[in-house]
């Protein structure tokens, strides 16, 4: 199931906002959120819904006796075991088959590959899992004693199939006690139609621009449709992935959460280490406080541990080599603003810091958009002239989407902060909250209904970090 479908708006989401809030006590209520997260996961894959119980359960009890032998080798050996078989279910599903690959054509044995299908979220909660027992180990976070309320941080359907990447440390107190007020939920119902709109309207129409043009022979592609075409994915995977992040910080307000936030504006960025600053910000964190700064951070052989995080990075987002050639990508570049560019893009003006990183992200979505070389290679003789400029064929695909560029590029930006800048500079507190209330009431009223027009008018409606 899915936040952008029908039956999730108007059955599931509904059903499960009454069984929450009519009772007041939060342990009823945190009950009552697990068993719909558990519906919602089991809806489209009831068998993985075992992984991840199973999964929770391995932290749960290394957490137990981490915090009994605290202090001992016997917790370093529980974190240990703990951190092995989380990442054992993460490696069987997602990467077996990628490395037996590899290791079959590398050395021409026959290994049996695995050909099971990629558990729903299972990058997302497993990291979630791991925050829990690393800090546990580091004393960080206070041990759980519950379960079902760990299971319930893990479990958590607004977060749960996408992120954003939610450490318990970040909701341990929420579980225990939380308050509900009608000013945070309505917030939280804007947020959530803010980013159903991005997913809906905006990823979905600049998603049928780019298959339209990369969806057939490469051969003809023309170097009008190649950047045009990577410029629809730039916004597609952007308005996608951060629609999604807006829904589930939306939906936790909703049920008395505060989910930290994932994205802030990345496409104006000045650099790249500014773009990873801004983009898919709670993975960038954890690989920051899980991986890099445990293996030495900036102390010692800070190059290696950038190689090793950015390998990683790559690898998580999927088990093929487009992906390990994008880490290497963004590497490279990170490591040239580290030691030669990043000053002087520093002290460049504004708009030649956001060109180039406006080429370079465009370029790196290449890689992540192609899964084979041959067809990187394709793209990159189209895109530099191979195939001509322009086709009939193309330019009519390009006008029939053409109102879409500009949209997207328009809300790419932060215009939204500044119209609530506009609006608190409103002297009258009572004029500034009539306008705040019917504003809110009005444009989720009128998102629900464009996106509700949006699901019944197209098929298409895809969600690209399921694969992740």
């Amino acid at each position: 199931m899915v936040f952008s479908s029908l039956v999730f708006l108007y059955i599931f989401l509904p059903l499960c906002l009454a069984a929450y809030f009519i009772p007041k006590s939060i342990r009823v209520r945190n009950v009552v959120l697990l068993l719909f997260s558990l519906v919602f996961y089991a809806w489209g894959e009831p068998v993985y819904i075992l992984l991840m119980v199973a999964t929770t359960a391995v932290d749960f009890f290394a957490g137990l006796f981490i915090e009994k032998y605290r202090g001992t080798k016997k917790a370093r050996l529980f974190l240990a075991l703990a951190v092995i078989l989380t990442l054992s279910s993460l490696g069987l599903f997602k990467y077996y088959d990628f490395f037996t690959t590899a290791a079959n054509s590398l050395f021409s044995v026959q290994i049996p590959l695995l050909g099971v299908a990629l558990p729903i979220g299972i990058s997302f909660y497993t990291f979630q899992a791991l925050t829990y027992v690393v800090d546990v180990y580091r004393d960080k976070v206070p041990v759980q004693t519950s379960f079902y309320k760990l299971l319930l941080y893990v479990s958590m359907f607004p977060q749960l199939i996408a992120g954003p990447i939610v450490r318990y440390s970040d909701v341990c107190e929420q579980i225990e006690a939380r308050t509900c007020t009608v000013q945070k939920a309505a917030g939280g119902v804007v947020r959530f139609c803010i980013g159903l709109l991005k997913k809906t309207v905006l990823a979905n129409f600049a998603g049928e621009l780019c298959e339209q043009l990369f969806g057939g022979d490469l051969t003809t592609l023309t170097v009008l449709g190649a950047w045009v075409g990577i410029l629809a994915y730039a916004f597609q995977i952007y308005f996608d992935f951060s629609g999604y992040s807006d829904m589930a910080i939306g939906l936790g307000k909703i049920f008395g959460f505060d989910f930290p936030e994932n994205f802030r504006y990345p496409y104006i960025a000045r650099s790249i280490n500014d773009f990873w600053r801004r983009w898919h910000i709670t993975l960038s964190t954890f690989f920051r406080d899980y991986v890099y700064i445990p293996m030495g951070g900036n102390r010692k052989r800070w190059a290696v541990n950038m190689l090793v995080v950015w390998l990683q990075t790559g690898l998580w987002h999927g088990a093929s080599w487009n992906f390990v050639l994008w880490g290497l990508y963004y590497f490279v570049f990170l490591m040239l603003e580290k030691l030669w560019i990043g000053e002087r893009l520093a002290k460049a003006p504004a708009v030649l810091g956001h060109i180039y990183s406006i080429v370079v992200i465009l370029i790196g979505w290449v890689f992540f958009y192609f899964e084979s070389l041959s067809e990187i290679q394709a793209f990159f003789l189209a895109a530099f002239g191979a195939n001509g400029f322009s086709s009939v064929t193309q330019r009519t695909v390009i006008v029939n989407y053409i109102a879409v560029l500009p949209v997207c590029a328009v809300c790419a930006l932060p215009v939204l902060p500044k119209a609530r800048e506009m609006l608190l500079k409103i002297r009258s507190e009572k004029t500034r909250r009539l306008l705040i209330s019917v504003g809110q009431t009005a444009f989720s009223a009128g998102a629900l209904l464009v996106a509700t027009a949006a699901l019944v008018g197209s098929s298409y409606n895809p969600f690209l970090y399921f694969r992740f």
